[in-house]
């Protein structure tokens, strides 16, 4: 049998965050806050965020040259599918590395008030390409980036 050329994958991670959805909101609307917690230490060379449904995203920056990939150029590349303000994000994506195309994805932002603040609960369904970093690795960046994001959040 053939290596399969594209894996599929979903997974769900749930987190809660002591701020109301409007704040976690916000933080995935306003550009300066999620450059802040998206791209975070990384030499950012673009971040553009049209946030509206239609509007597009576009991210480009490179890798700590410490990192396993180096000094990497990552490029992430989406557009806003649906959004329900303070309720719900959609966004279909694209990621590349150096140039070379290694997922699409369909990212799902779920925000559910609660007693004591937020429930996220991020959807995440890909097909990853030949050489990509993989549901695994793919899935533990997103834990990293909704720890940012509780950063973010304890900002006044």
């Amino acid at each position: 049998m053939e290596k399969q050329s594209v894996i599929h994958n979903t997974f769900v991670i749930e987190r809660s965050f002591p701020k109301k959805p409007g704040r976690v909101f916000a933080a995935f609307a306003d550009p300066v806050a999620k450059q802040r917690w998206f791209v975070g230490d990384h030499k950012v060379e673009t971040f553009k965020e049209d946030f509206r449904v239609g509007g597009n995203e576009r991210v480009l920056y490179r890798m700590d040259p410490k990192s396993p990939i180096g000094a990497a150029l990552i490029r992430n590349e989406g557009s806003y599918l649906d959004i329900v303000p303070d309720q719900r994000i959609v966004m279909g994506s694209t990621m590349a590395v150096n140039d070379r195309l290694i997922s699409a994805a369909l990212l799902t932002i779920e925000l559910v008030e609660t007693a004591s603040g937020t429930d996220l609960v991020c959807t995440h369904q890909a097909a990853f390409f030949e050489g990509a970093d993989g549901p695994q690795m793919r899935e533990a960046g997103w834990r990293q980036l909704f720890a940012k994001l509780a950063e973010e959040l304890s900002r006044p």
